[in-house]
């Protein structure tokens, strides 16, 4: 059984075509490199899974079940999270209120319903420690490392039943330290069945996580094969094209 399947995928904006007939198999508990060059697709197709944009062409299929999505709550509700490159994070706010921003807990008082902070923190303590981070709920987001916030969004995605994770460059622009924590949390993903479809222009964090390799080049995929079988120097010529396909 596949967590994800795309079966000829493709999207047009206008005269513009962004992915012309894409097909890709996630396995649970696999994590697939995304790969290509800016304007290759990978935004689009990642935004196309998630529910923001309606495939022009194409069918999609989780855990072997067609599904169509009209909106983002519907591929949430089917498995899907998302953690962006921005993160999508307040800053103002305490780790428990970002993981449960949006899925606030609440309590009757009285009358009335209100927020459950004490019942936030303690789930979220909860998922942090299932992360192995050292994040802490009532900690600021805007005083942690880039590693830090990358467990709270990813925190954020086991407060559901996903399936699978679509993550947007999570190490970009963070340090070596914190490199090596957010590559730990996608194994963590992985170990636990869930699948992860990482997009990055970080080589060698694709390739010490990676199962698949996954390339796009001007829309098409042109290469889906296993990590072990390919290398950095095979991806680069497929994504300038000196290597058509692979």
């Amino acid at each position: 059984m596949s967590a994800l399947k795309l079966t000829n995928i493709s999207k047009h904006f206008g005269a513009i075509q962004a992915l012309n007939e894409v097909s890709l198999e996630i396995a649970p508990g696999q994590v697939v490199g995304l790969m290509g060059d800016n304007g290759a697709g990978k935004s689009t197709l990642v935004k196309v899974i998630a529910g923001n944009f309606a495939p022009t062409a194409g069918e999609m299929f989780i855990s072997d079940t067609k599904v169509e999505f009209h909106r983002p709550l519907d591929a949430q509700r089917a498995g899907i999270e998302v953690v962006y490159q921005d993160l999508a994070i307040c800053n103002n706010l305490s780790a428990a209120s970002n993981v449960f921003l949006g899925r606030e807990l609440t309590r009757q008082f009285g009358p009335l319903r209100i927020i459950d902070y004490a019942a936030m923190r303690e789930r979220s303590a909860e998922l942090f420690a299932r992360l192995k981070s050292e994040t802490r709920p009532r900690d600021l987001v805007k005083h942690m490392s880039g590693g830090q916030r990358q467990a709270v969004a990813i925190a954020r995605t086991l407060l559901t039943d996903a399936k699978i994770v679509l993550m947007d460059e999570p190490t970009a622009a963070i340090s070596v330290r914190q490199v090596a924590e957010v590559l730990n949390l996608i194994r963590f993903l992985r170990d636990h069945g869930i699948a992860v479809v990482l997009i990055s222009h970080r080589m060698p964090d694709v390739f010490e996580v990676a199962d698949n390799i996954a390339v796009l080049r001007r829309g098409k995929l042109v290469a889906n094969k296993k990590a072990s079988a390919s290398s950095p120097e095979e991806v680069t010529g497929l994504i300038t094209g000196a290597i058509e396909a692979a």
